[in-house]
């Protein structure tokens, strides 16, 4: 037998089921009605990200936001109250992280 044969991994313990309870046990669409109402990063195709309080959404993406700030490169950009972004510029939407 050689060295490397010799040496092994300790099994991995088992899981439990209460051991993922984030939002990875939740579908997309839970996830999002989850977030209504709250603060959201929805970053662009273009790399352009806008954080906010999500409004609504419609089964197409369609965002409207409020009190939406707009980073390019991480830097704010501007500022505004209302803001509507077209589900199909949309790459992704994450909960914002508290300041």
């Amino acid at each position: 037998m050689t060295d490397q044969a010799k040496t092994s991994t300790a099994p991995l313990p088992p899981t439990t089921s209460n051991q993922f309870k984030s939002n990875e046990s939740k579908s997309p669409s839970e996830f999002l009605k989850g977030v209504l109402g709250r603060s959201v990063v929805v970053k662009l195709n273009s790399g352009v990200d806008y954080r906010g309080v999500l409004a609504c959404l419609d089964g197409y993406m369609n965002i409207a936001m409020e009190q939406t700030e707009e980073y390019v490169q991480g830097q704010l950009r501007a500022k505004y109250g209302d803001c509507f972004i077209r589900g199909n510029n949309v790459l992704y939407i994450s909960t914002a992280k508290r300041r």
